[in-house]
């Protein structure tokens, strides 16, 4: 079985409209958290910026959170800045959903894949594991990996999941010879 991996290249853009210049994306840039403390409750936000007018904007990650119900090392991680913690705050969909905004991976991921050998026997088993949850079309995703048309991919390919319906979880597949 040959293993690919969807991997991140750099965090998605945000499909974010801008209050001051309506451009629907959004960068969080590098990964900045403002941190306030009003007594014994915390607000945190994710600070985004918009890519066509520079204008920051903020998304809420915490309000009005009691400092106890946090780990101290998730504080510290907000402080520094954490890129861990950005990304996991930004790939999280009920943050996402709370904060009205969807994820453009348009150019932030990559498929390392090894190369079919054509001495190999037919059929080849490919084992398809995601990294991060990046939304990918199965038929297109393989049609890059092979370097086969979409058509030809829908010929040969048998898969236990919908090839046309994008997917962010692994699944397997079945490359059949060709005629």
């Amino acid at each position: 079985m040959l293993p690919w991996v969807v991997r991140r290249t750099r965090l998605p853009l945000l499909s974010l409209r801008c209050a001051d210049c309506r451009s629907e994306s959004a960068t969080t840039g590098e990964g900045r958290f403002r941190v306030n403390a009003n007594g014994k409750l915390l607000d945190v936000w994710l600070l985004v910026r918009c890519v066509s007018c520079d204008r920051t904007s903020k998304l809420t990650v915490h309000e009005r959170a009691p400092v106890r119900s946090f780990d101290p090392a998730e504080i510290h991680g907000y402080r520094v800045n954490d890129p861990e913690l950005v990304a996991s705050r930004l790939l999280d969909p009920l943050f996402a959903r709370r904060n009205r905004f969807t994820l453009d991976w348009t150019g932030a991921w990559r498929l390392d894949a090894p190369p079919a050998r054509p001495d190999e026997a037919w059929p080849v088993q490919v084992e398809v594991v995601f990294e991060d949850p990046v939304p990918v079309r199965p038929d297109r995703l393989i049609a890059q990996g092979l370097g086969l048309s979409r058509n030809e991919v829908r010929r040969r390919i048998k898969c236990d999941i919908p090839l046309r319906r994008p997917t962010s979880a692994g699944f397997t597949f079945t490359v059949m010879a060709g005629d």
